[in-house]
């Protein structure tokens, strides 16, 4: 009888200083000519560290640009511009470079190297890519990183609202778990209990760990740890159910409907706390992270409209019509949208 085969990171390097070594991380697993992708004005940042790096460790560079769109049909002309000889691709910035550099790796069958300069989200390590297709974004699938290499003074130094871009996405998979617990009941899915697991200890670690400010060179590592073991989670159950419930089908919905979205996690975060009061399911957790992180501070400066939220929260059952978490019921729609209006910590958040 055959086991399940599930593909995880080969090199997963989280600290401070690791972009230093990437050369010798890419070295040791056998690779010498590599192509880089740097996010829009990394190279003057991060070039000479990444260059020097992979020529001590005798590694060739073919090639090495900034990239800075997610169009498909131009990620298709770049993936095939590769070098013949390449034999990984690394891709050095924020989501768009990931997800770029990581469809390109994935169409030459090439490894992918993630090397994240924010922890905004957990797009660095999971299987999928959010790209434009046709001038809508659309999740296309990719490959799972060949290595992760995540530096954690890069990632101190990048602005706040990435850090708290990333603990909004960690923190729902409390609402997500929750959403496939509720869709396996109803007969919806299977669970994957071990996906399950690997998720649950990803996001419970996170929320325990302690911090005196959220650039502790700990409590980053551990947000990116998490993270990496969410796009794991994923994964193994084949989708993303684990990590991806109706907090991010509203955050989906605001993307479409709006022209400047926020980040990601941001809207992510305050979904969860609204989709933690619908599911009635750790709240209060969900509250005391994101007012000790500061979280909470950072949206209310926004200027977010609830109207959005409230038309989002309907539009979200449309964006992912086989799934069948809480917001697909018209009854916890409409809760949705009563918690939004009468829900004392959101009423700070939208100001009303």
């Amino acid at each position: 009888m055959g086991g399940s085969h599930i593909a995880i990171p080969t090199i997963l390097k989280v600290g401070k200083g690791t972009l230093e070594n990437l050369g010798t991380y890419i070295k040791s697993s056998g690779m010498s000519n590599a192509v880089i992708y740097f996010g829009n004005d990394l190279i003057d940042m991060f070039g000479e560290t990444v260059m020097k790096s992979l020529k001590d460790a005798g590694v060739n560079v073919l090639g090495y640009r900034e990239m800075d769109s997610i169009k498909i049909e131009e990620l298709i002309g770049i993936a095939f511009d590769i070098d013949s000889k390449a034999q990984v691709v690394v891709g050095i910035g924020g989501g768009k470079v990931i997800d770029g550099a990581k469809y390109a790796a994935y169409l030459r069958k090439l490894p992918f190297i993630s090397v994240p300069t924010s922890a905004s989200s957990d797009g660095f390590s999971s299987a999928s890519a959010s790209l434009l297709v046709n001038g809508r974004r659309t999740s296309v699938p990719a490959r799972m990183a060949y290595g992760i290499v995540a530096d954690t003074q890069i990632i101190k130094s990048a602005p706040e609202k990435f850090i708290y871009s990333g603990i909004g996405d960690m923190v729902s998979k409390i609402t997500a778990l929750y959403d496939w617990v509720y869709e396996d009941q109803k007969g919806y899915t299977e669970l994957n209990d071990f996906a399950m697991m690997i998720a649950k200890k990803a996001v419970n670690s996170f929320v325990r760990t302690p911090f005196e400010s959220i650039k502790d060179d700990l409590f980053l590592k551990e947000l990116l740890d998490s993270l990496a073991m969410s796009g794991i989670a994923n994964e193994i159950a084949g989708g993303s159910a684990p990590t991806s419930g109706s907090e991010h089908l509203i955050s989906h919905a605001l993307d479409k409907m709006l022209p400047v979205p926020q980040l990601h996690g941001v809207q992510v975060g305050i979904a969860t706390y609204l989709m933690s009061v619908v599911q009635n399911h750790r709240y209060k957790r969900v509250n005391t992270i994101f007012t000790d992180t500061g979280f909470w501070n950072f949206v209310e400066k926004l200027d977010l409209d609830i109207k959005d939220y409230e038309k989002a929260i309907d539009m979200a059952p449309s964006i992912k019509p086989h799934r069948h978490t809480y917001l697909h019921e018209k009854e916890y729609r409409d809760l949705a949208k009563k918690v939004l209006y009468e829900d004392e910590r959101l009423k700070k958040v939208f100001h009303i």
